[in-house]
């Protein structure tokens, strides 16, 4: 019962989080800090399926503001 187009949005969704649990995150300093890798290929996926900005998407990943 759900629109062939809803579907879509919803499995993009999905999709994105599913890439984003594939993330790998760096921690430094004791956990103090971290960084992800501007080459990570489920960060790539993670936004292009979200449609997001990636540099955007990296630094907030690692940042609490």
């Amino acid at each position: 019962g759900v629109k062939e187009s809803h579907q879509t949005t919803i499995f993009r969704i999905i999709a994105a989080i599913l890439h984003l649990g594939n993330l790998k995150i760096q921690g430094e300093r004791d956990g103090e800090v971290c960084s992800v890798s501007s080459e990570d290929e489920h960060l790539s996926s993670f936004c292009s399926l979200l449609g997001v900005e990636h540099s955007q998407m990296q630094h907030w990943l690692c940042h609490r503001k």
